[in-house]
């Protein structure tokens, strides 16, 4: 069986069907993954990037987002690096009202075991209940 990384770009086309041809293709990908005749392998900086897309492309509410990002994660076939950071921080996002970037650094660094996360961005990291570093 072969092995697939596979890059936002194609589950950008799978979700959003911008271009029908691409779609079929993205389609036809997990298909073939969901019956066991290729492993489909993504991280999360593919998810970053779809959830970027999604929001500022294509103008997708966070909760939306969110669920289209756990979709992603249970797809058959798909082994997704991190997968309980993902979840972990599909969750946080949600309960948050935050973005899946700033959640799941938000659990990484918990994750790790850091006291504070050094950031600018305050406002965001404050209400996912992260300890702040002061500068």
């Amino acid at each position: 069986m072969k092995t697939v990384f596979v890059d936002s770009d194609v589950f950008l086309r799978f979700f959003t069907n911008s271009d029908p041809h691409q779609h079929k293709q993205a389609a036809d990908l997990l298909r073939e993954a969901a019956s066991g005749k290729a492993q489909l392998v993504t991280g999360p900086p593919v998810l970053f990037e779809t959830a970027w897309v999604l929001r500022s492309s294509y103008g997708l509410a966070n909760e939306e987002v969110l669920r289209t990002l756990e979709i992603l994660a249970a797809m058959p076939g798909l082994f997704l690096t991190n997968s309980d950071l993902v979840a972990e921080a599909i969750a946080l996002a949600r309960s948050a009202g935050q973005a899946f970037a700033d959640a799941y650094i938000a659990v990484s660094a918990s994750e790790v075991g850091a006291d504070e996360i050094a950031t600018f961005n305050r406002n965001h990291f404050k209400k996912l209940g992260a300890t702040l570093h002061t500068f």
